[in-house]
């Protein structure tokens, strides 16, 4: 495939980790960035640690994945929580992340939002403001992943804060830009060479496909690879193996 006047040459590759399912080991060995469950859906101390170094020890970037506080639902339940309540429970699983990662001789470089707060704060204007203010209080630098778009995004950039703009490998999206919810049929792609194939045109074109046919245009600095999902590694094996096909860089820089 052919480079596209204004394509990128290099992307970075995100995977959530940490949550307890799926097999970080290997994953971490394919990612440029891990976003690495603080406890409130998923993950435990003990692993939480085994993860920080196991990116530490293999390059990759740390990043804080934040949730409500929910691992009953696994933080994929929206939550109507006080703004105030949410912006401390933010702080609490940044902190305990960066105290985790500065212990392996790392340090949290950004923050990506989990499940359902993730979706939420692509419109909700009192939330996406809570994580703003969580990331900007918990620490200088720290950068907010999240959906192009999305309004948690616009306030970040406004507050002054890093952001890195991030599409999803194995999500189908809507037409709006948006993903589609994981409870509606095809929400989830499970083909590896369909999934490789549409990170490469995302990477080269800076569009994709949406479920229902139409071209959109998402602008993205990182790739979302799931470590959860049945088939995780062989799709994200895929996808580097056809990113470097494409002479595309992997890098989280």
């Amino acid at each position: 495939m052919s480079r596209r006047p204004g394509s990128v040459s290099s992307i970075d590759l995100n995977a959530d980790l940490g949550e307890g399912v799926g097999d970080d080991a290997a994953m971490v060995e394919i990612v440029t960035s891990a976003n690495v469950a603080c406890g409130f859906h998923a993950g435990n101390p003990s692993d939480i640690l085994a993860t920080c170094r196991a990116a530490a020890a293999a390059g990759v970037r740390i990043g804080a994945q934040v949730s409500y506080p929910d691992r009953a639902g696994f933080g994929r339940r929206f939550l109507d929580i006080d703004a105030d309540d949410l912006i401390a429970d933010l702080i609490y699983q940044i902190g305990a992340l960066e105290a985790i990662a500065r212990s392996v001789g790392a340090q949290v470089s950004y923050v990506k939002p989990h499940g359902a707060l993730y979706n939420t704060i692509v419109h909700h204007e009192q939330q996406a403001q809570a994580v703003v203010t969580a990331i900007a209080d918990a620490g200088p630098g720290l950068a907010v992943m999240g959906l192009p778009g999305a309004e948690v995004i616009g306030r970040a950039e406004r507050a002054g804060l890093p952001v890195i703009l991030e599409a999803f490998a194995d999500r189908a999206y809507r037409p709006d830009g948006t993903l589609v919810p994981r409870s509606e049929p095809g929400a989830v792609l499970s083909d590896s060479a369909e999934i490789a194939k549409r990170v490469v045109e995302l990477t080269l074109d800076g569009r994709l496909t949406a479920i229902d046919g139409s071209s959109i245009s998402v602008a993205a600095q990182s790739i979302c690879l799931h470590g959860d999902t049945p088939g995780a590694v062989g799709h994200a094996r895929a996808v580097r193996a056809a990113l470097a096909d494409a002479d595309i860089a992997i890098s989280a820089s």
